[in-house]
């Protein structure tokens, strides 16, 4: 019988698409742009293999493109209509399974049964690594955390790729909280594959979420030519960076980082990209600049692909870019458009539904109301949110935009009782932050304690002096001339991504 490399048994399938599907694996585990070209091998050598058919679903699905996923279904409905599907394999009827789940919109039902099918097969890295990003997609950190962490004990020590699962094991660890196990898992994974970028993004996230900017830094500078091209998580790793360059006040090094990396003429103009490019200026924006001809070029991107319902993430970062543009009539539209959708009865089971009607449309009125100034508004919607962000997805990192965004309108509207609290809460997780130091002294300033805002503003200039020092640090890689070595131009950028960034 035909395996994969793990020992699992591939049903319909030679050794010639058995090893195609091996390559496409690692691709997937490594983010490599080879994964694309590898399932093609996979369907074009085996066409009848459920285990490539259903690989190449996920793979429409997993870039969050709305048109991707139509073709995916096409193509998936062609194939089961011609299969037995009860005949199979309990292993190929459940990736099947999963796959069509996920293809009509249901991403905790694909997610559920890919955990079961791990129980069954764990090391099935496949429906491990889709798996693991459904969690990631829904924003459940705890599943996150264990769909990985429960599989983990049945992989031989000497099997490379296992340095690979512990990769994604650190990542469910990062957004449960734990923040040691998370770092000490992601540096043996890196350890064991310095090319393991999504390990490499667990430790900066690790970092990102204890306020360790400068060691995050330094990881990201001593390991550069790993990470920072040539693979699908290249663009969200520079978006991390960029965020430790505004840590440091270093709004110039974060806009340098934009133009070359983030958004620019050559940018492919994906999902994950653009949302990159609207959390990184709107957190300019929240510091008090306006980068207007960057918020234009980044709102015509967003209204060029003309979105269907289809993530309510996206939703967010495409009436985050409106509003930041100015263009308001779009983003009242694009909610409007939701709304509508949602009065078309769409069945329960589409998980964008909860999602957009409980976080993504008040999270975008939010957005729309900071950009008229409608302060209390913002905090009105927000408010009641705040810990229940996750479930539309994304990772605490990327949400902060949206906590940030209600602090600024609390202190903005004047409720101060209300940013003490919020303010109070970042202070207590991440007490070197700049950022935080700096709303508190904007805190104090409305409290009218010239004091207090004095000594926290030492506080964030202090913080941020430390930053700029290992930004400009000769121990760095070679910089360009803005303090930041951010790629040279638009040849860095990657193409059409199917995995998130």
């Amino acid at each position: 019988m035909v395996t994969d490399r793990y020992g699992n048994p591939l049903h319909e399938c030679t050794q010639e698409t058995a090893a195609h599907l091996d390559r496409a694996v690692e691709a997937l585990l490594h983010f490599s742009p080879e994964v694309e070209q590898a399932v093609d091998d996979a369907l074009g050598s085996g066409p009848a293999s459920p285990v490539a058919q259903s690989f190449a679903a996920y793979l429409g699905m997993l870039g969050t493109e709305p048109g991707e996923a139509v073709v995916a279904r096409q193509r998936f409905d062609r194939y089961t209509a011609g299969v037995d599907i009860p005949s199979l394999p309990v292993r190929e009827r459940m990736h099947l399974a999963a796959a069509e789940a996920w293809l009509a919109g249901d991403l905790h039902r694909a997610g559920g049964l890919l955990e079961e099918l791990s129980l069954a097969y764990p090391t099935d890295a496949l429906a491990l690594a889709v798996g693991h990003q459904l969690d990631f997609f829904t924003g459940d950190a705890v599943r996150l955390r264990d769909r990985i962490g429960g599989a983990l004990g049945a992989w031989d020590a000497d099997e490379p790729h296992r340095g690979l699962m512990l990769g994604m094991y650190a990542f469910g660890l990062e957004e449960s909280g734990h923040y040691r196990l998370a770092e000490e898992a992601g540096l043996a994974a890196v350890e064991q594959n310095p090319r393991d970028v999504w390990a490499i993004h667990a430790v900066v996230h690790t970092y990102e979420m204890q306020g360790r900017v400068s060691d995050g830094i330094r990881y990201l500078d001593a390991r550069r030519d790993n990470w920072a091209r040539g693979n699908y998580l290249n663009v969200h790793n520079w978006w991390h960076y960029a965020l430790y360059a505004l840590e440091a006040g270093d709004t110039d090094s974060a806009l340098s980082i934009y133009d070359s990396a983030l958004h620019n003429d050559d940018s492919a103009g994906t999902a994950m990209e653009l949302l990159d490019a609207a959390a990184l200026l709107w957190r300019i924006r929240l510091a008090g600049a306006e980068p207007t001809a960057r918020w234009e070029a980044l709102a015509d991107a967003w209204a060029a692909r003309a979105d269907p319902p289809f993530y309510a993430f996206n939703d967010v970062h495409a009436v985050m870019s409106y509003a930041g543009a100015g263009r308001f009539v779009e983003a009242t539209r694009l909610i409007a458009d939701r709304r509508r959708w949602l009065a078309q009865e769409v069945a329960d089971t589409v998980t964008n539904r909860r999602m957009t009607v409980e976080i993504g449309l008040p999270a975008c009125e939010a957005l729309l109301a900071h950009a008229q100034g409608k302060h209390t508004t913002v905090v009105d919607l927000l408010w009641p949110l705040r810990r229940r962000l996750h479930e539309f997805g994304g990772s605490h990192a990327q949400r902060d935009a949206l906590q940030k965004t209600l602090l600024d309108s609390a202190l903005s509207s004047g409720r101060h009782d209300l940013a003490r609290a919020l303010i109070s809460e970042r202070i207590g997780i991440r007490p070197d932050s700049s950022y935080n130091w700096s709303a508190r002294a904007s805190l104090a300033d409305g409290l009218g304690d010239a004091a207090l805002a004095a000594v926290a503003r030492n506080h964030a200039r202090d913080a941020a002096a430390a930053v700029a020092e290992t930004l400009r640090s000769p121990a760095s890689p070679s910089r360009s001339g803005s303090g930041v070595g951010a790629p040279s131009g638009g040849s860095d950028a990657p193409g059409a991504s199917p995995v998130p960034r």
